[in-house]
């Protein structure tokens, strides 16, 4: 079973169409010849019989309006042989049709003699031995009907009109069958050819992607899924492309922004060992050095940073257990001296807990107040409700047309740095089930974190 699986994932749709067409197919004979064929059978026989039935009828509407028979004025159908049995002379008179072999009237007294009443259906099989001693085969049907006293009307036919009918039956069976599924090949093949056509453009599209190739865009005007996969591919590419762009300028700008420090660094170490201090006295120069390094090492610690949260995982225990107020408090401890000039205004509710680990909290925590501190004149506001982290300043306002694009990768803003540090509250607010969003107040910005409440818990709460 598992080769045939690997077997079928090699086709491909051609392949595949052509194998599900002749799987039909074969399905298709094995229901005639198991199922439809002795239905036709069934079918053909009763057909026969009803129009022996009909002979009957017009026999005994003929007999009941004659008193006097006249044979050559009766007419029915050309296959079936009409005629009656005297039972008590035990003589046939034929009214139509052919003479009735032996066997079959032979077959006949012994059916009247066990007749039962109303008509009864008959068939009979016999072999015969022609001229050059060959065995042959025949079959009749016959219908058997009592109309007084040893006086039976019989309807008679050879088989072969049965097998020609049955014929005709399958034949028509067949042929529809076969034009059907012509005719369903035929839109099959026209929609996978509509599937591969597209599909070898996305295939195309992708190896020169991939090989960094030129390439027209991927135009096709579909609505399907195939045509969501194009647009999302474009989308992607469009994405791709912007992104290494942005890596790029983030590149250049980390190169540029560790090169200062670490030419100042040199520069002023080299002076030093020289005796000359740059910097008026020695421990004046010791100290631009010891700045110059703090800068390097934050630039270094939130690139790793930033590359260990790309790896962050929600392996904490459903529910809230991080008291998110000391968070804020060890955070606001640290960085209240960065600009002893702002004032940092607290509205902490008492117990306020959030689900995760502590780090990645105090990590983002601390982003998103340094942040605050680049852009805040005066203040900034930290409330801290169920479920919802607010930090406000009162800088400039972000532009509407970036408020979307802040929280991704290397995006940076007219103070920022490297543009890493709101990257990095998305991935640690979104792994553990948390919303982020920027909004623009009257007075300034606000960075919201909050969390929706499952409707289903919702939904339970209301019935408690």
């Amino acid at each position: 079973m598992k080769r045939l699986r690997m077997w079928l994932r090699e086709l491909s749709l051609s392949q595949q169409l052509i194998l599900i067409i002749f799987s039909f197919l074969i399905l298709l004979a094995i229901f005639i010849l198991v199922f439809l064929s002795p239905m036709i059978d069934s079918f053909a026989e009763t057909e026969m019989y009803r129009a022996l039935h009909n002979s009957q009828d017009n026999i005994i509407k003929y007999v009941n309006s004659n008193d006097d028979i006249p044979y050559y004025d009766f007419t029915s159908d050309a296959n079936i042989t009409n005629a009656l049995y005297d039972g008590g002379k035990e003589s046939f008179s034929i009214l139509s049709g052919n003479e009735i072999p032996e066997e079959v009237k032979n077959d006949i007294r012994i059916r009247a003699n066990d007749y039962l009443g109303g008509t009864q259906d008959f068939n009979i099989r016999y072999q015969e031995k022609d001229e050059d001693n060959n065995l042959l085969n025949y079959a009749y049907l016959y219908s058997l009907t009592k109309l007084e006293d040893n006086i039976y009307a019989i309807s008679l036919m050879p088989d072969v009109n049965l097998i020609r009918f049955r014929k005709s039956l399958i034949n028509g069976v067949v042929v529809s069958n076969a034009l059907f599924v012509s005719i369903l090949f035929a839109l099959l093949m026209l929609w996978v050819t509509t599937l591969i056509i597209p599909l070898t453009q996305i295939k195309n599209y992708i190896t020169k992607l991939k090989n960094d190739d030129e390439h027209d865009a991927l135009n096709i005007r579909r609505h399907d899924e195939i045509g969501e996969v194009a647009d999302a591919l474009q989308d992607m590419e469009a994405q791709l492309t912007k992104q290494n762009r942005e890596k790029e300028e983030m590149i250049q700008n980390i190169s540029h922004d560790l090169k200062t420090p670490i030419a100042t660094i040199k520069s002023y170490g080299e002076s030093i060992n020289d005796g000359i201090y740059p910097y008026e006295t020695l421990e004046k120069s010791v100290d631009v050095i010891i700045e110059h390094a703090t800068r390097l090492e934050k630039k270094v610690e939130s690139l790793i940073v930033l590359n260990k949260m790309g790896y962050l995982l929600d392996n904490v225990k459903e529910g809230d257990n991080i008291l998110m107020n000391e968070v804020i408090e060890k955070v606001l401890l640290s960085l209240k001296v960065i600009r002893p000039e702002i004032s940092f205004i607290t509205d902490l509710d008492d117990d306020i807990f959030f689900h995760g680990e502590e780090e990645p909290w105090r990590i983002a925590v601390e982003n998103l107040v340094d942040n605050a501190l680049r852009y805040a004149n005066s203040y900034i506001r930290i409330s801290l409700k169920d479920k919802e982290l607010c930090v406000d300043n009162d800088g400039e306002k972000i532009d509407i047309n970036r408020i979307d694009e802040i929280f991704k990768p290397y995006e940076k803003g007219d103070e920022g740095k490297f543009g890493l540090g709101l990257s990095i509250v998305h991935k640690v607010v979104t792994t553990y089930g948390y919303k982020v969003r920027a909004e623009n107040l009257n007075d300034g910005v606000r960075f919201r974190i909050w969390k929706e409440e499952n409707k289903k818990k919702k939904i339970s709460k209301k019935k408690d």
